[in-house]
């Protein structure tokens, strides 16, 4: 929140009277932190960030954390149904080695989907972060605007297009090393 300091001078006067004689007036500041409370924005469900606003204006961040606080619960609520299903459904202990084989692939892949689900679920924290510093929309390399569009259809987009494919073809050449 924005913070507005005043500042006023207060008068120090001295007791004795010997000191009244003589003494000058000693003015000290004085500063008051006043805190701007700012109404919360509300929108409705069915609106959409238009290029017409201001760049992440208060409508636009939001948009987006509401969109992504929807999105992790829903990340959590699948990852927990998963996790209990995959509990319950145990078939390693069947006879059939074709069976055993067949669940353990099964649960593989479902695991790894989990953990790809748990590191988005981290990237959506970090965009909620983001939004609270005003950095939200913004590239973290080149600190340009990323664009409504590429943050309607991903709201965790840390980079522009191409500094995106900057990091992508650096991860490629270290992974081919």
């Amino acid at each position: 929140m924005p913070k507005v300091t005043k500042t006023k001078k207060r008068v120090i006067k001295t007791k004795s009277k010997e000191a009244k004689k003589t003494s000058k007036k000693i003015t000290k500041p004085v500063s008051k932190t006043k805190s701007v409370i700012k109404a919360p924005i509300k929108i409705s469900k069915t609106y959409v960030p238009k290029d017409t606003e201001k760049y992440m204006s208060d409508k636009h961040k939001v948009y987006f954390r509401m969109k992504l606080q929807e999105w992790r619960k829903e990340l959590v609520k699948a990852n927990n149904e998963a996790l209990y299903n995959g509990s319950m459904d145990d078939n390693s202990i069947s006879a059939d080695i074709v069976d055993q084989a067949s669940s353990y692939t099964d649960k593989n892949v479902e695991m790894k989907a989990i953990n790809r689900q748990i590191k988005l679920i981290s990237e959506i924290d970090k965009a909620l972060i983001r939004i609270k510093d005003d950095t939200f929309g913004f590239c973290l390399d080149t600190a340009e605007p990323i664009g409504l569009k590429r943050l309607m259809a991903r709201p965790v987009a840390k980079y522009t297009i191409a500094a995106q494919e900057k990091h992508e073809k650096n991860e490629k050449v270290h992974a081919d090393d």
